[in-house]
């Protein structure tokens, strides 16, 4: 089995226990994986939604064991819960199975760079949970989600790789790109105060690779509709991935050069381009 190795990852909105979760790409993706630090960060299991219905598949609790056997393993697994999993924020100084428990971490670079890690809701606007815009936006979520799934079990027929229907309508919709241009500068703006070199969170399900006036915004995405995780290789450059029938590297961000690209680009990219963009990253076991 072909591996895949780096120093630290980041993975964040899971949402096991929900039909949109991509359980089988994760876990292929974690069964391949090899690093010494491991962050999830937030919304692993949606406590949320089994709250209101009950749905597991086996493939999801074979990504909650495939998570402690790295830690078993080895791996330094953080936990960092977010919105969904905010129940778990109870338990935070605390381990499980080897998986330690905290609100937020600070990660320092192979090459120095300090950033900090949370889920990142808590950059959400005030206004956000109030009235009808919630629910509007939350129906409109869920209706992408539902197209994404559907869209997905047709091309799995085809034999056709995946496609995430998703990010191309948010990266065509102005408001929703002005949503996330505006959070996006909210993290950085908090890292900036911080005297830190940049923050690592996911939350909004748009995985980015931006440099805002010297600070990094590094959005590791999601399991839901994108299929991305954010890594850091052996020379400290971070960089974001996407992970399903074909793997391509999105975004890059060393001390030398920053390649912002949104998740939007794996759609919009030809077949050759995506082969090639991840070309060196997996190793044979």
């Amino acid at each position: 089995m072909a591996t895949f190795h780096c120093r630290s990852a980041f993975i964040s909105d899971v949402h096991l226990g929900t039909p949109d979760c991509k359980a089988a790409y994760l876990l292929d993706f974690l069964r391949r994986l090899r690093c010494e630090k491991l962050y999830l960060v937030g919304d692993i299991i949606d406590m949320e939604a089994l709250a209101k219905r009950r749905w597991w598949h086996a493939d999801h609790g074979a990504v909650i064991a495939e998570l402690l056997d790295l830690a078993r393993r080895g791996v330094e697994v953080t936990y960092i819960p977010g919105n969904h999993d905010a129940p778990m924020r109870g338990l935070a100084g605390q381990r499980i199975g080897g998986i330690r428990i905290e609100l937020d971490a600070e990660h320092q670079g192979i090459d120095g760079r300090r950033y900090r890690v949370s889920h990142g809701d808590e950059f959400d606007p005030e206004h956000v949970g109030r009235g009808w815009m919630l629910h509007l936006g939350e129906a409109m979520h869920r209706f992408i989600c539902w197209g994404n799934r559907r869209v997905h079990a047709v091309r799995r027929r085809l034999e056709l790789p995946y496609l995430p229907l998703s990010i191309i309508v948010k990266s065509h919709v102005r408001k929703a790109l002005a949503y996330i241009r505006a959070y996006e500068e909210r993290v950085a703006r908090d890292a900036r105060e911080r005297g830190l070199d940049g923050h690592i969170c996911g939350h909004i399900h748009y995985g980015h690779v931006r440099d805002l006036d010297g600070v990094l915004y590094l959005n590791d995405g999601d399991w839901v509709e994108h299929c991305t995780a954010l890594v850091e290789d052996h020379t400290g450059a971070m960089e974001l991935i996407h992970w399903s029938e074909q793997p391509a590297a999105l975004g890059r961000a060393s001390r030398e050069l920053v390649l912002p690209s949104p998740a939007a680009a794996l759609a919009l990219a030809p077949l050759g381009a995506r082969r090639r963009s991840l070309a060196g990253l997996r190793t044979a076991a």
